[in-house]
């Protein structure tokens, strides 16, 4: 799929261009889910991004958990027409309504939750999804939560709420980058077989390749296609974060420090401009 891949590599270009010009963000991560927010806003969901409808009705919804991959949403929304592309330069500035971690307040196409504290996004999206129900609303919500972010005990009870309420028009994908903050998973806080623990709470479970992006489409259509079921539908994600940066990849480091100009320069030198840059 060339053109969803050369919207993805520009979306990587965006994201270190971002965290570089203010030095400050994180990278790694949202590298590592390019493709799948690409495969979403380009491909997969059906939703309208202007005017932008606040209540998402009669539309997919996306809420992202892991807030702190702000770049990667940013990007994927102003590529897809939330708002001007140009807006991206404003990343982490003053004033800016694109701030570190998503928020309402400053009205933002796109966001429909504040999402800097980790751990509430799959609860939201199970009020959502519920909300869509009880309107005869078809359509879908679809959320995504990080590895790390599973440490959050929040976490859990939203994953025992949503089998027993048979909230099955929801979409929870897990990135499984195996890197946090401190260090790798394993290590911080071991998660062992994280498709089984979903899988043993009663949800329906695919697993797919993040950075192959013929795999990303067709198990979120697959998820899709199971949607209306009976059960809520959970994807593990395996990406590398860093992922298209080749010193960047796999290091827990840049789960949240800015390249410097000469890291800036290989790291586009990699990302070829496709979409033109902000």
């Amino acid at each position: 799929m060339p053109q969803l891949k050369d919207i993805a590599t520009q979306i990587r270009r965006d994201i270190v261009r971002m965290v570089h010009g203010v030095q400050s963000g994180h990278p790694g991560g949202s590298l590592g889910c390019a493709d799948f927010l690409t495969a979403l806003y380009f491909k997969v969901m059906d939703h309208q991004p202007a005017p932008f409808d606040m209540d998402g009705k009669n539309q997919d919804v996306f809420f992202l958990s892991n807030g702190h991959i702000s770049p990667v949403f940013y990007s994927a929304l102003a590529r897809s027409g939330y708002f001007p592309v140009q807006e991206l330069g404003s990343f982490r500035k003053l004033n800016s309504r694109l701030q570190g971690h998503p928020t309402t307040h400053e009205h933002l196409p796109g966001i429909r939750i504040a999402s800097g504290s980790l751990g509430q996004g799959i609860s939201v999206a199970i009020g959502a999804a519920l909300t869509k129900k009880l309107n005869n609303d078809k359509n879908l919500v679809f959320c995504l939560t990080g590895d790390g972010e599973l440490e959050e005990g929040q976490i859990w009870e939203a994953l025992i709420f949503a089998p027993h309420n048979k909230v099955d028009n929801l979409i929870v994908t897990v990135d499984l980058n195996g890197q946090q903050i401190d260090g790798t998973t394993e290590d911080v806080a071991g998660l062992g077989d994280v498709g089984a623990k979903f899988q043993v709470f009663g949800w329906e479970v695919l697993h797919m390749n993040g950075n192959d992006m013929d795999d990303v489409v067709a198990v979120l259509e697959k998820a899709k296609a199971l949607a209306g079921k009976g059960k809520p539908i959970a994807i593990m994600m395996k990406t590398v974060m860093g992922q298209g940066v080749d010193f960047m990849e796999g290091h827990h480091e840049w789960h949240g420090i800015a390249p410097s100009d000469e890291q800036l320069a290989k790291a586009l030198a990699q990302l070829p401009e496709t979409l033109g840059d902000y």
